[in-house]
Formats: C-alpha cells, structure tokens, sequence
C-alpha cells in the first residue's frame, strides 16, 4: 500500500487530531458508570479498590508520556502513534477478559502506557505543519471537540454496559482506537523524515531530567501541578461511588457527570480571556483559594449532616470546581514551569507531564481509597491538597509579574 503524501485539508485534520487526543479520556471517563458491575464482578470484599481501574490507566499514560516524545523524535509521528494503539488494543483484550482485579488493574496500566503514545505524538505531529497563532487555532478548535468527550463518554459506556455488559466497554475501546489508527494510516502522511528525526540519547535525557528538576521554577510548577492533577483524579476516581452510595443516583450518574464536564469546559475559555489582564499567577492562586473555600464548605455541610439537597447540591458544586480548576491551573502552571526551558521545550514537556501525572496517581489512590460512603474524606483530601498547592504558588518567581 502506497503511503498517503497529499496533506490533509484542515477540517479533516482536526477531527483526526481530536479523535486520537479523545483515546484518553474516552478510555477514563466511559469506564465510570461501569465501577459498580466490575466492583461486584472483581473485588466484591472491597469495593473501594475499583476505582484503582481508573488510576492504573493513568498511573501507565504518565509513564508512557516520559519516553514516546522521545521515541517519536526517533522513528516518526505515525510509527509510535500506531505502535502505541496496537498495545493499548492488546490490552483493552485482556481487560475485557480478566478474571481479577489483579489482571484488570495490570492490562489497565498497560493500555496506559499504550495510550501515551497518540496522546504525546498526535501533538507532536500538529507542530510539524503547524505554528503561531495557526498552531494556537488548530489546537483551540482540537480541544472543543476534545471537551465533549467527558460530556459524551459516560453516556455511551452507560448505554453499551446497560445492552452488552460492563466487559463490551473495552471492545468498543479496541473499535475505537482501530478506526482512528485505520484513519491515521490511510490518510494523513508523516510528518518527519529520516534526516529530520533525532536519534535517542540517553545522556542528553538525563541532562535534561536534571535540568528540569533543578531548576526552582520549574521544580515548583512541577509540584504544584501534581498537587492540582492530584486532586482532579481524585474526583475523577471517586465520583461514581459518591453518586452512588452517597447520593444513590447510579441511573442518572452519566447525565450529570455530562453536564458537569459541558460547565467545566468553559473554564480554558475562561482564561484565555483573562490571562493576559490577570497573569498566570493570580489565576492560579485565585482557583486554589476557591478551590480552599469550597472543600470546607463541602467538609463542614457535611460533618453538619445537612439535608439532602443541600450537601448533594454543594457535592455537585464541588466536583464541578475541581474540573474548572483544572482548565485555569493546568495549563497555567506548564507555561510558568516550561517558560525557562525553550532550548529543550519537548523534553521538557514530557518530564513535566510524565511526573506530574505519576506524583499525583500516588496522591488521588490512597485517598480515594479512604472512601467511608461519606464525601468527607475525599473533601479533607482535597483540602489539603489545595492548601499546600496555594501556599506552594506564592513561592513561584516569574520577572514581570508580581
């Protein structure tokens, strides 16, 4: 088969460029609404040890993410975009055919690792025809359609579980990731040749690791986005319990996770119009202080046993603000931690994502796990995070900005 040479026209290329981006959060947030099933089905004496399906398939995407930018420096765009489909397929087979908890959470970890490689190179791939303000327009209309995946997701994983069961969620993920690549290698060419790829280097790697994490901004914008993915996986992993056991809205679950990602999306809009009068700083501290005011407010109604409406309405306020967080702190704190790094922006990048993503499995896992059927636990965990992270920006130093 001859390989595609004619470049795309740009329509088609942002939906390619959205689909293989939407294989990670299709593959978080269509999982959701089938917790309760695997739970019974793979770790009936703890039911609380399901939600660690979610944080092994980020646990495996923030490994993965430290060594594809590499490897796609090295052999190309579409190799590792097709290589890392291939694995993330192989092991949606053994999740879809696991028998304990053990194997799920391993194929999980593994279909992470297999996941990184679109998610890393498909961005990679838009820098090579794209830069400036074209690069800032193409990536702005990928991420609208990336945004309605959390809306659409736990819709379509609920519909499939509720017609062919909980396991067909990871068939339709092989159906997925096998049209998007059939769609990659039909139609859009590579981006890079052989005298344009670089080949890897284990010592320039180290050399960059050690100056990424020695330098203070960045080792702080590090720690501090670790703290804020924290505290977003941790909603993330725990919101169904909560629905569920707490609320008792298992069958309503997926509309209102919907409605809450369509609310939250809006926050990236948010901050680009405000970035450039507010600063990155004053964003960042501003989201973290609210963030701070509504985990004690969630913590206090809660302690209080307020009624019904009230502590599952301020619940959904909360989850809500932890999602609008995450669209004005994230990417915020990549600008501040990547902005002494030009000289080595791609490895900077992946070490940035790598370990911010790593640190803050290592955050949301135990405390999703403290889930007593109350949000309380979750709250305090949160809060904490949200303190520490607050205090953490003040320390940041960036000439020009107060």
């Amino acid at each position: 088969m001859t390989p595609p040479t004619a470049r795309l026209h740009q329509t088609e290329f942002i939906a390619l460029m959205a689909m293989l981006a939407a294989t990670v959060a299709f593959s978080i947030d269509a999982m959701l609404p089938a917790l309760p099933d695997m739970a019974q089905a793979l770790t009936p004496q703890d039911t609380n040890r399901a939600q660690l399906i979610i944080t092994s398939f980020v646990l495996g995407m923030g490994i993965g993410t430290f060594v594809m930018g590499p490897l796609a420096d090295a052999f190309g765009r579409k190799p590792v975009i097709v290589g890392g489909s291939i694995v993330y397929c192989l092991a949606s087979l053994v999740a879809w055919s696991a028998q304990s908890l053990e194997i799920m959470l391993a194929a999980r970890l593994v279909q992470g690792l297999g996941a990184s490689g679109p998610r890393v190179a498909t961005m990679a791939l838009i820098r090579d025809l794209y830069s400036g303000a074209a690069m800032a327009r193409i990536l702005s209309f990928v991420m609208v359609v990336f945004s309605l995946v959390p809306a659409l997701a736990p819709t379509m994983g609920y519909y499939i579980i509720i017609g062919f069961g909980w396991r067909s969620v990871f068939l339709t993920f092989v159906a997925f990731s096998t049209l998007t690549c059939a769609w990659l290698v039909l139609r859009q060419p590579e981006t890079t040749t052989p005298q344009t790829r670089r080949p890897l280097n284990v010592a320039a790697m180290l050399a960059a690791a050690k100056e990424v994490l020695t330098h203070p901004t960045t080792r702080l914008t590090i720690i501090i986005q670790t703290l804020s993915f924290g505290m977003l996986f941790t909603g993330v992993a725990t919101t169904q319990q909560v629905f569920n056991e707490t609320f008792g809205q298992r069958e309503t679950f997926h509309l209102w996770f919907g409605a809450i990602a369509v609310v939250a999306a809006t926050g990236s809009l948010l901050n680009a119009r405000l970035v450039g009068r507010l600063g990155m700083r004053a964003i960042i501290r501003g989201m973290f202080a609210a963030q701070i005011a509504i985990s004690t407010l969630l913590i206090v109604i809660t302690l209080a046993g307020g009624p019904f409406w009230l502590t599952f309405g301020v619940y959904v306020f909360w989850t809500t603000g932890l999602f609008y967080q995450a669209g004005l702190t994230i990417g915020n704190l990549n600008a501040l931690g990547m902005e002494p790094m030009p000289h080595i922006a791609g490895m900077a990048a992946s070490l940035i994502s790598a370990i911010s993503t790593v640190g803050a499995v290592l955050i949301a896992a135990p405390i999703g796990l403290a889930f007593d059927g109350t949000p309380l636990p979750i709250g305090i965990g949160v809060l904490t995070c949200a303190v520490v992270a607050f205090w953490l920006t003040t320390k940041v130093k960036r000439p020009g900005e107060a």
